[in-house]
Order: C-alpha cells, then structure tokens, then sequence
C-alpha cells in the first residue's frame, strides 16, 4: 500500500502551511512535507500535526537568498557558517516536530569554485548534519535535481548522488529520489530504484514532462506503484507536482490510484 504524501511546497498555496496541513488530512493523504518551514513556531505546526493525525514526513535546510538565484548553501566552501547554521534549524525544528527526513540543499556550484573543494565542503556538511541528527533518528537526504529548471545545482545527477552518499558512508545519510527530475535526467526510473534502493530514503512523484498531477504523461504511476511494492519500497511517496489549477479540483488521480494499490 502506497503512503501518500502531500507536499505542502507546492500543493493548497493559496492556503498557510498550518490549513494546508488541515486541506491534505482532509483530502486523504496520510502524511505532508514542506519545504521551509520555518516562519511558523514548531509548537503551531505540531498542534495541528496533531489535530490532524498527519506526520510531517520531510523538510529542507534554508535555500539562501533566492532572489540572489541561492537553491541551498551546503556546497559553498566559503559558505560553511551559513550551511552549519542552516543545517542547525532545519534539524532543531525536525526534532520539534517529529519529522524524521531533512533534505540538506547543496546549492548551486557557481563557474569560480573549485569542484572538488565544493565536493569536500559539501561531504564534510552532509558529515556534520548526519551526526547532528542520528541521535534524533532523523535521515539526511540529498536529492538530484535537473539543471535545466536548476542551472548549476550541485548534485545534478543520480550518479553523483550516489557517489556522495557513499563516500560519506553514514547509514542515515540518503537520498530522495524526485522521479520528475530523474526522468528528465535519465529516464529509466526502475533501473535506478533497482540498482540503488537501499540508498533512496524517500520518493517523490509529479507527472512527466509538465510536472502536473500524475496522471498524465511519460510516467505510468499505477505500473509504478506496483513495481515499488514488488521491489519492496515501505516508505512515504511525496505529491510534489504544480496543480494544473487548484489543488482540490486535481485530486482524482489520489482516489484512483490508492484504489489500485
């Protein structure tokens, strides 16, 4: 059975994060993500966790100034204080709120910095975040994501992402597999779950090439599903898609495809 999460990032925004909690547990989703959710008091959004039933499955570190183009920080060698603090709230409000996945931003990788000295700053924060959190039980997650909606991001690729995650070695250091940006970057999304499923910590779903509601597209979610629960995938599966108008009136793919799984 499929656990359904509802990414609060991009679904109900014409709702605060505390009433989008309320329109997903509403909706049937058995669990949210957010992307920042640090305006609201951990104690606001754990009440309506907890009015709701709702977890809160997953969150990301501080992008930066994004209308300075930042989309994370953690891979900036001269960066490192801001990534630290970064990291610190993200895991301090997870703990708050019981939320056992932060997704630590690497950032873009600007023209003038050296590679590899990113990739180190990037290891030694993902390092630094990982051990902050165990403790806590909380995972660490890095995600691929296409540099043609995200010119430059650090961790362009599946392949890059798995090379980090093993080089860091720490078991709850993971990765979040957003199955709009793998397909745009290599396609194939069954061979990549297959070949690295115990490295992928979460999954997130958005239809293929317009990132809408999944029902549409290259992607076929039903033969999906069930191919995640052949191989074995027990974790939550993130709505992460930009509704084709609101939120509400795209739903019926949620009613269809829990049917069927």
């Amino acid at each position: 059975m499929i656990k359904h999460s509802a990414n609060l990032g991009f679904l109900w925004q014409e709702h605060d994060l505390l009433e989008g909690i309320r329109a997903a547990a509403n909706a049937g989703f058995v669990a949210v993500e957010c992307h920042w959710p640090f305006e609201y008091s951990p104690q606001s959004v754990l009440d309506v966790l907890t009015e709701t039933g709702l977890p809160m499955v997953g969150l990301n570190t501080y992008p930066g100034n994004r209308e300075q183009g930042d989309f994370g920080v953690c891979a900036h060698p001269n960066r490192i204080l801001e990534a630290r603090q970064a990291i610190d709230q993200a895991i301090e409000y997870a703990v708050l709120i019981n939320t056992p996945n932060v997704h630590v931003m690497s950032g873009r990788a600007a023209a003038n910095i050296d590679h590899s000295l990113a990739m180190k700053t990037f290891q030694d924060n993902l390092t630094y975040a990982a051990k902050k959190a165990d403790s806590h039980g909380i995972n660490i997650l890095i995600e691929p994501i296409n540099n043609t909606d995200v010119p430059d991001y650090f961790v362009g690729d599946m392949n890059i992402a798995v090379d980090i995650v093993k080089e860091v070695n720490l078991p709850n250091v993971k990765i979040m597999f957003d199955c709009f940006h793998i397909q745009k970057i290599h396609g194939e999304l069954k061979k990549y779950i297959k070949r690295h499923l115990g490295l992928i910590g979460h999954i997130q779903i958005a239809s293929y090439p317009n990132r809408h509601e999944p029902d549409e597209g290259e992607i076929d979610y039903a033969d999906f599903f069930e191919f995640l629960a052949q191989v074995g995938y027990d974790g939550y599966v993130g709505a992460e898609y930009k509704p084709r108008a609101t939120t509400d009136e795209g739903l019926l793919w949620l009613t269809r495809l829990t049917a069927a799984n």
